[in-house]
């Protein structure tokens, strides 16, 4: 299967969905049978690529030695994977919020999702640094209109510290961090043991790295992360895509893909120069773990939650290690499915109840099980506890920092799940086993809208089922780890 098709299958389906917005079952039944397809697409190549084959597609030549080129490898095939996947579970979800909610623009919502999916797949598959940066800035300004849909002030100025912090970053360091690598390596292609080993020296390696990881600002390791907290002001279905499905995964993906394919993972180990990656990645956990802790709202909560979480992933690259690299590439899978699951929670509840603040959730538990038990799932999972998910990503990087001396990564790990199980623990415990303070509407409402139970459902139960059947994806992350 030529990859080019998974950019081409959501681009289309935008076109079809703006042709249909003026009938709605229409219109997201089209959205439905586009993910659909996408994920069809996405699935054929997975034989391929276990069986070690890249498949290959030049989309348009840009210099005599440089195109816009889409090679398929076991990271990539993970990422695109996961958000194929997901889109399909997240649209339904999207048809009984934005239809519970009574949101305006629904055409245009469903148009730019389509185009972030079809920019994600490009950053998936992309075979060289020139083709992922064209893509991961298509991902920026697509989504852009998803961060503002409600056009009220703040979420103008919430969509401009987006684009302003992400489009800043981008131009301002990581397109620097390309050019260079061209003139030094004469090359931007992707290669197994990285294109720049032996090819830059201790100190310019060490601010070539800088350059990346604080270019990348979709990975958002402080003090770059704003632009996340800030989007909040987005629907939920938005929310999850910037969270769980599209925008901070190309974030970390492009952090560990650049981390293994450009420096390369044995060359950059014995520089010193690069030893201050983990002490910023570590700082980024417990500073935002700390935050949300102390945050009320719920979905600022779960925004520093995953620029925390964020940063497990470069940290667990940062170590530099190839049983740290499947940690990275593991948890960039347990949290997608983990943090989709709470953001469809906080969605039911603002939808059925109008809650927002984590103050209010007392005993909501009773009126919305359903809801709530796929919260306590995606929670725990975030905490790293068995049967889910989060539990395998977290212990293959745990494994790594104490198998390498790293002890300063095995406190910030210990720490930090310290910290998650503080902010997300009560609010189970408080859903569950607290009544309603005084003159509260828990008895007003019931469940969200079955698009919305069905979706929740889905993601709480892969994240289960990926604790359980791991194989296909500890198979690709092995691949990646060993070159």
């Amino acid at each position: 299967m030529n990859p080019a098709w998974a950019i081409a299958v959501p681009l289309a389906g935008s076109a079809l969905i703006a042709a249909t917005g003026k009938v709605p079952n229409l219109r997201e039944a089209v959205t439905l049978v586009t993910a659909l397809v996408l994920v069809s697409v996405v699935a054929s190549i997975v034989p391929d690529v276990l069986a070690g084959a890249r498949p290959q597609a030049v989309l348009t030549e840009v210099l005599p030695e440089l195109a816009l080129r889409l090679e398929v490898e076991p990271l990539g095939m993970m990422f695109a994977l996961v958000a194929s996947s997901l889109w399909i579970v997240n649209s339904i979800y999207s048809i009984g919020y934005m239809r519970g909610n009574r949101e305006a623009h629904q055409t245009r919502f469903y148009v730019c999702f389509a185009i972030a999916l079809g920019s994600t797949m490009g950053v998936a598959f992309a075979g060289n640094l020139l083709t992922l940066f064209v893509f991961y800035e298509m991902l920026t300004l697509s989504t852009y209109p998803l961060v503002t849909h409600k056009e009220t002030r703040e979420a103008i100025q919430g969509g401009r510290t987006y684009l302003g912090v992400l489009i800043g970053t981008s131009i301002a360091f990581l397109l620097l961090g390309i050019l260079w690598t061209w003139q030094v390596a004469g090359t931007l292609e992707f290669t197994p043991g990285g294109i720049l080993a032996g090819k830059t020296g201790n100190a310019a390696t060490g601010l070539l790295l800088a350059l990346y990881m604080f270019g990348i600002g979709k990975a958002a390791l402080m003090p770059f992360h704003r632009w996340l907290p800030a989007a909040m002001v987005a629907p939920t279905p938005v929310s999850a895509l910037l969270h769980a499905v599209a925008v901070v995964k190309a974030g970390v993906f492009s952090v560990v893909k650049v981390i293994v394919y450009v420096f390369g993972v044995e060359s950059l180990s014995g520089m010193k120069s690069v030893d201050w990656l983990p002490f910023v990645a570590g700082f980024t956990i417990i500073v935002a773990s700390i935050v949300a802790l102390r945050s009320d709202n719920l979905k600022r909560r779960l925004a520093y939650s995953t620029v925390s979480q964020l940063s497990y992933v470069v940290l667990a690259a940062a170590l530099l290690t190839p049983i740290s690299v499947i940690g990275a590439a593991l948890h960039i899978v347990a949290h997608a499915l983990g943090k989709i699951t709470l953001f469809f929670a906080a969605g039911a509840i603002y939808t059925a109840a109008h809650k927002t603040e984590v103050s209010e959730l007392a005993g909501i538990g009773r009126r919305m099980p359903w809801t709530m038990g796929a919260f306590a799932v995606g929670a725990l999972s975030m905490i790293g506890l068995p049967p889910f998910a989060g539990f395998l990503s977290k212990w293959y990087i745990l494994q790594a920092a104490v198998g390498g001396g790293q002890t300063v990564a095995v406190a910030v790990i210990v720490a930090s799940t310290l910290l998650n199980a503080g902010y997300f623990l009560p609010i189970v415990y408080d859903a569950f086993f607290r009544a309603p303070a005084h003159g509260g509407h828990n008895s007003e409402h019931g469940e969200a809208p079955l698009p919305i139970l069905i979706a929740q459902t889905l993601t709480a139960g892969g994240t289960v089922a990926l604790f359980f059947f791991p194989d296909l994806f500890l198979a690709l992350a092995r691949q990646l780890a060993g070159g």
